[in-house]
């Protein structure tokens, strides 16, 4: 029984600071590494590259806007079959092409 309340204090703990995330314009490194679900080392390689925008105000510490963290999630779109085929006739119609 006391199992079950510990757990479910957990998962109620791990809510509140997810949703504090969201209301935070600028994360901490610690903050960035679990709004992107990605370990610090990740979170490191991605900004040492300049894959991932970042700020150093201090020279020593990163800090990341949370907008700029969600333009780089919706990066690099997966096209559906769908949109591939709209695009397909789009093309041909434009060159005069009608397709079936």
């Amino acid at each position: 029984m006391d199992e079950k309340i510990f757990e479910k204090l957990e998962n109620i703990e791990r809510m509140l600071v997810e949703q504090n995330l969201l209301k935070k314009e600028v994360l901490n490194f610690s903050e960035a590494a679990v709004y992107l679900e990605v370990s610090h080392s990740h979170l490191y390689k991605l900004t040492s590259s300049g894959a991932l925008p970042a700020y150093k105000p201090n020279g020593k510490k990163l800090y990341f806007n949370r907008k700029e963290l969600d333009t780089w999630l919706l990066s690099n779109k997966q096209v559906t079959t769908t949109e591939i085929e709209e695009q397909a006739n789009q093309y041909l119609m434009k060159k005069g092409r009608i397709r079936l």
